[in-house]
């Protein structure tokens, strides 16, 4: 528009001057080297304005030339784009639905075209994993830690896979590796914490747990157990590091929250009885006892292996004496008389038991006692109700 604009007013120019100087053309006289060319001025004004038309008109073309060719351009690109968008969905579909071969095939066919070629590749190495072709999942996970931004995706895809290949060492570097770049990134988090709990890294597990409440991958119903579960392990751990003296240390060293939970004081009594510490296994049982009665602690009294029993045959009998319908404290009192070959107080004591609820294994132990004197129709009938209780299908 200013280019037209532009040539009428040359051109309204040149016809004012027309009028103004008609029968006055004038001279003009171009001399180059030994060429000269002769004009009146009017013809020079009128060449001027063809010479510039003719240049607006010559770049018009070499414009609608340029875009024509650009558009071509543009139209065949983005068709290859709108295939291989095409292709990479229909290789997703196939990886979801297990045909890793042609998911592979799809996502990889058009992927230099794709506007997206992170995402071709990843599915790829999906797929590649998936046919156990690990060669090739490498190679794919290579091409796309190329791309831009690809950092993130690529190595979270690696670490899943490993983790699938329980290769849980290489998961572990892969994933600390991340987690510096990454601090707060709730996948690796999780991940993080499959891994530890794999490798039985006990001690990361438990710093890592804050962060899993606050990132919203635990509930607050599932961190109890998350805890007693890394606690344990630690307790373990440190049984077989360090005795039961750098047990019973590791045991003071933590907080009064941590030693009132039962659970772990069972692990932790647990320890102490597979490392010989029984007189402190006892000890320990007793005291939390009285507070806390429980009966899987009233259970451990019996694998206890001391000197004397009797100091836990008084603790059992004065529990009894404040609950004689404790189950629990019945069935370990028993099975200490039994080991002291008291087969009628370990009977009275099995069918107290047994009357406030069924057990397998009292069954076992009142059949046992009643062999011992002699009662051999009482025990086979007693030894019938225990197979029934194992052939019962749990609920």
């Amino acid at each position: 528009m200013f280019r037209m604009i532009f040539l009428f007013v040359v051109l309204g120019l040149g016809l004012f001057a027309g009028t103004q100087y008609s029968g006055q053309q004038g001279y003009v006289l171009i001399s180059i080297a030994e060429k000269t060319i002769e004009m009146s001025v009017t013809t020079l004004v009128i060449f001027i304005i063809a010479a510039l038309a003719a240049l607006f008109g010559l770049e018009y073309l070499v414009k609608k030339v340029l875009y024509a060719s650009s558009a071509t351009w543009n139209y065949f690109s983005v068709r290859k784009m709108r295939r291989s968008r095409r292709y990479t969905n229909e290789g997703i579909i196939k990886l979801l639905e297990g045909d890793f071969k042609q998911a592979e095939k799809k996502v990889t066919k058009w992927a230099n075209h794709h506007d997206m070629p992170l995402l071709c590749y990843l599915v790829a190495s999906e797929a590649a994993q998936g046919l156990g072709d690990t060669k090739q999942r490498d190679r794919y996970l290579e091409l796309a830690a190329q791309q831009e931004n690809a950092q993130l995706a690529v190595e979270l895809t690696r670490a899943k896979q490993q983790i699938r290949d329980a290769n849980y060492n290489a998961a572990f570097d892969t994933l600390s590796n991340l987690k510096s770049s990454y601090p707060n990134n709730a996948i690796v988090l999780n991940l993080l914490k499959q891994v530890y709990i794999e490798l039985k890294l006990w001690q990361p597990l438990l710093d890592l747990v804050p962060k899993l409440v606050k990132s919203n991958i635990i509930s607050e119903q599932e961190q109890l157990p998350l805890i007693q579960r890394a606690q344990c392990g630690l307790i373990k751990e440190v049984a077989e590091n360090n005795g039961s003296e750098g047990l019973i240390a590791h045991w003071n060293s933590l907080s009064r929250k941590v030693k009132a939970d039962l659970h772990l004081v069972q692990c932790f009594a647990e320890q102490l009885i597979s490392r010989q510490a029984d007189h402190e296994a006892f000890t320990l049982l007793k005291e939390t006892l009285k507070k806390h009665p429980n009966s899987d602690l009233y259970q451990l009294i019996p694998q206890l292996r001391l000197a004397d029993n009797h100091p836990a045959i008084t603790f059992l009998e004065g529990v009894l004496r404040k609950d004689g319908n404790n189950a629990a404290a019945n069935s370990a009192l028993a099975q200490l008389y039994l080991r002291n070959e008291h087969w009628q107080q370990a009977q009275q004591h099995l069918e107290k038991a047994l009357s406030v609820r069924s057990s397998v294994s009292d069954y076992s132990y009142l059949a046992t006692a009643l062999e011992r004197q002699n009662l051999t129709n009482a025990a086979h009938e007693v030894s019938k109700k225990a197979l029934t209780l194992i052939k019962e299908p749990v609920a």
